[in-house]
């Protein structure tokens, strides 16, 4: 990882920390709330956010040529998980860590 730009690095922190936050917000928040919390669209955009992110370190933590194409697709999710979880409430942490990794997946994806 000696060729990792500081972005990337800032890149690959915000998708680690979205991944654990999301799956920790899923687990231990929103099937306990019930509700709008546990309507399907949302679970499975924060599914889908997990993964994504999980897809990025990977991609991104061994510099594979590939990784732009990748954060390209977890920008656009994690702006949708973002603003799912915006819609639902009470999961500001949610938000706030899916528009950073956005961020930073879109200047990764330039």
């Amino acid at each position: 990882m000696s060729t990792a730009t500081a972005s990337m690095k800032e890149c690959l922190q915000n998708c680690q920390e979205c991944q654990t936050t999301c799956a920790d917000m899923l687990t231990s928040h929103c099937l306990s709330e019930g509700g709008d919390h546990v309507e399907q669209t949302h679970v499975k955009l924060m599914l889908d956010c997990i993964a994504a992110c999980a897809a990025c370190v990977d991609f991104m933590s061994r510099n594979s040529d590939n990784h732009t194409l990748y954060c390209r697709a977890c920008a656009e999710i994690c702006k949708a998980c973002a603003d799912s979880c915006n819609k639902v409430g009470n999961m500001d942490k949610c938000v706030e860590c899916c528009r950073k990794c956005q961020e930073s997946c879109s200047s990764m994806a330039a």
